[in-house]
């Protein structure tokens, strides 16, 4: 456990400085769209071959990897930066409230959940709604920045850079994870 949070926060100081820098704003696409996928495949490979880590993830109550999704407030944000004319309406506002959809369902989950531990499916749909959801945000993002860069800057500037940096990728490995284990949440009761 303690190697897995070391590089977890190793991996969130460096796109800190990324992005307090400057180089995430310097970045052209499709370059982000690449560390961001990169990122992502990294995680998904880590947690399948790496054994500690596998176990490390294995176990893991559900409730911690769902509350990693209250982070996914920070649709908030993408509304507001819409408003202000920083972040287009085609990416902030479906992803913004789409967020803060998952999110607050998120907080229903954790405040329901012994509800929940007793009807997988719930946690099913919700992840389903989810990645939907995070998969919308990154593919509409990635084709609005490869169409008109300076559209999506906002999210290239700290400390919106850590959403591609740090959390999609985050959200996306553990929205998979989630699936991985609710396929044999009731083999395992």
């Amino acid at each position: 456990m303690v190697p897995f949070v070391v590089a977890l926060l190793v991996w969130l100081a460096i796109a800190i400085v990324a992005g307090v820098t400057g180089a995430t704003s310097r970045l052209r696409p499709p370059a982000p769209q690449l560390i961001l996928l990169g990122l992502t495949v990294a995680l998904v490979a880590g947690g399948r071959g790496i054994a500690p880590v596998r176990r490390f993830l294995a176990a893991l109550d559900w409730r911690v990897i769902v509350a990693l999704h209250l982070s996914r407030f920070v649709g908030v944000v993408f509304l507001w930066l819409y408003q202000r004319g920083d972040l287009p309406f085609a990416f902030a506002v479906p992803g913004g409230v789409g967020d803060v959809v998952v999110a607050l369902l998120a907080l229903g989950l954790l405040i329901f959940a012994d509800a929940v531990a007793h009807r997988p499916r719930i946690l099913l749909a919700w992840n389903a709604l989810g990645m939907f959801d995070i998969v919308l945000v990154v593919v509409t993002a990635a084709r609005l920045a490869l169409r008109a860069p300076e559209s999506m800057a906002a999210l290239m500037r700290f400390p919106l850079s850590l959403v591609p940096t740090f959390l999609a990728p985050l959200i996306i490995a553990s929205h998979l994870l989630l699936f991985a284990r609710l396929r044999h949440w009731g083999r395992a009761g």
